[in-house]
């Protein structure tokens, strides 16, 4: 399989935004960056926080979440990425708290950041880092969910889940998205 040369996480700019359930995706690409040593710098023309390590793009986008797409094409368009070499990491409303799942394509369950990354590249061929964060229950009640700080037992599960998104990073990296699936998909 291919590697990915574009790893994007999901969330929204702002302090005001930083500890939300909505920018664990934020998170994943902050952790990676420290890892990997990478710096993450504000680029206008990519809409984001970018950082580079031979072949490898990390991003953060700028945009807010429902135009996370703009600069996702921008950055890919402009260094011919394709679909099939992004990574985007985001927040799961379908996964519990501390739960993972990988996968490359299909629906955006409502998630408005997929949604506009979607619509912009026109296919949803890109895989997915689904991080879960739980559901608040009742429909309503989404918005306000995503955009506040996980309760303390929550963000424990949560970190405990970044930390393995990072052990099973050389896989993801080599493409071996398989041996990645089972490092992730097991608690």
């Amino acid at each position: 399989m291919t590697p990915p040369r574009l790893i994007v996480g999901l969330g929204n700019p702002g302090g005001e935004y930083a500890d939300n359930r909505h920018n664990l995706g934020f998170w994943f690409v902050d952790r990676l960056a420290l890892d990997l040593k990478i710096s993450l710098a504000p680029q206008s023309k990519f809409y984001g926080r970018v950082g580079r390590m031979d072949d490898l793009w990390l991003l953060q986008p700028t945009t807010f979440m429902n135009r996370s797409g703009q600069s996702v094409l921008a950055l890919a368009n402009f260094y011919k990425i394709l679909p099939d070499e992004i990574l985007v990491v985001h927040d799961e409303l379908d996964l519990q708290p501390g739960r993972i799942r990988l996968k490359q394509g299909g629906a955006n369950g409502g998630h408005n950041g997929l949604k506009d990354i979607q619509a912009r590249l026109s296919v949803p061929d890109f895989w997915r880092l689904r991080l879960g964060i739980g559901h608040p229950g009742e429909r309503s009640e989404v918005v306000n969910y995503v955009l506040k700080a996980p309760r303390k037992e929550d963000l424990d599960l949560i970190d405990r889940a970044l930390d393995r998104c990072l052990l099973a990073w050389p896989k993801l990296a080599s493409g071996d998205y398989e041996a990645a699936q089972r490092l992730l998909h097991t608690q």
